[in-house]
C-alpha cells in the first residue's frame, strides 16, 4: 500500500510558475518498477492526465502542456515533481499524483493507475 501527498498548489497570475511535489511512501514502493504521474481534473471535466515517467524515466506530456511542464523525480526521496510555467487559465484545476505498478501506463488511461494522492488546487487567473 502506497501513499501519496501532493504539495504547492496556489493561485497565480496567467503566466506564472509553480512547482508541485508529490511524497511517496509505502513499505514496498520501489520507484523504479513503477510508473509515477501527473493528472488534473477541472470542475464538470474528466480527471485528464498531464504528463509522466515511465518505469525507465522516460517522460511522456499531454499535448497543451509540452513545452510548458517539466515533470522530474528525486528518487532518494521519492519525490515526484511537476514543473509549470507559462501558466495558463485553462490549467486551472485539482492536480493529483498518482503510480502504476507497471513499467508503462499511458497517462490516456487514468483508470489504469493503481495509487492517487488527495490532490492540490491549482487556479490560474488574474
Amino acid at each position: 500500500l502506497l501513499e501519496l501527498v501532493e504539495h504547492g498548489g496556489d493561485s497565480v497570475q496567467p503566466g506564472g510558475s509553480l512547482r508541485l511535489s508529490c511524497v511517496v511512501s509505502g513499505d514496498d514502493y520501489t520507484s523504479s518498477h513503477y510508473c509515477l504521474g501527473w493528472f488534473r481534473q477541472a470542475p464538470g471535466k474528466e480527471r485528464e492526465g498531464v504528463a509522466a515517467l515511465d518505469g525507465y524515466r522516460i517522460p511522456t506530456y499531454a499535448d497543451s502542456v509540452k513545452g510548458r511542464f517539466t515533470i522530474s523525480q528525486d528518487s532518494a526521496k521519492n519525490i515526484l515533481y511537476l514543473q509549470m510555467n507559462s501558466l495558463k487559465p485553462e490549467d486551472t484545476g485539482m492536480y493529483y499524483c498518482a503510480v502504476a505498478r507497471a513499467m508503462m501506463t499511458a497517462i490516456q488511461t487514468p483508470w489504469l493507475w493503481d495509487y492517487w494522492g488527495q490532490g492540490t488546487q491549482v487556479t490560474i487567473s488574474s
